[in-house]
């Protein structure tokens, strides 16, 4: 029997961790196990319970969603993943949740399908990154006048077909997608996103997209 992926909720309504304990719970694959009210109670208990994967509120009191998750990502030997759910749909929220170490970021009006989906795919490892999510992200970054990263640099540790394949990833591109775009194998695009997240030290495609639009590998054109 497989081993159900550990799943912790922070928000600071109580009915919101509820009904998504509810809707969780009733997945076979999928179990609950705490609850916090805020950034600071998240943390605290994320050490304490070891989940998989945190449903992560951007808005709560005292520490927000957005600190929490750079705190939890950011610790040495990290291997929580961060699913952010919010209220409302705004650019700066997709793009600090995301630059901070979300995997994903998801409405808190998704269907309990696509909640439970959202925590399967994370908790594998891949990046929750539609392509709705990456147009915010392109809009945010030109706004913002990128690029602006500090480590322009480490580009050049790439291959050249390794800098192709992250620049796919940052359009959004699944790795069946990326495969077919250059006529090559699956599990070729694997290796090249793999060998990309250790060059450039990176958590995963979400972290690796945002790497390429804040280094200036994709311009934010035609938004």
């Amino acid at each position: 029997m497989t081993t159900p992926i550990r799943v912790m909720i922070a928000d600071d309504q109580m009915m919101v961790r509820q009904g998504f304990t509810v809707l969780l719970n009733a997945q076979p694959d999928i179990e609950v196990v705490g609850q916090a009210v805020d950034g600071a109670d998240a943390v605290a208990k994320v050490a304490e319970l070891a989940p998989d994967v945190v449903l992560m509120d951007i808005r709560m009191p005292g520490m927000g969603g957005i600190e929490a998750t750079a705190t939890l990502t950011g610790a040495p030997g990290s291997t929580v993943k961060v699913l952010v759910l919010t209220t409302f749909d705004l650019d700066e929220y997709v793009y600090e949740a995301l630059r901070a170490g979300a995997s994903g970021f998801l409405l808190k009006d998704a269907s309990a399908e696509q909640l439970a989906e959202a925590v399967r795919v994370i908790a594998a490892g891949e990046a929750l990154l539609s392509p709705n999510i990456t147009k915010r992200l392109i809009t945010e970054f030109s706004r913002m006048g990128a690029p602006r990263g500090p480590s322009k640099e480490r580009i050049g540790e790439l291959t050249e077909r390794e800098t192709e394949v992250l620049a796919l990833i940052a359009q959004g591109l699944s790795n069946a997608e990326i495969a077919k775009h250059l006529l090559v194998a699956e599990q070729t695009v694997k290796t090249h996103v793999s060998r990309i997240l250790v060059k450039l030290q990176l958590r995963d495609r979400t972290q690796a997209a945002v790497f390429a639009y804040e280094t200036g590998l994709v311009r934010p054109t035609g938004y």
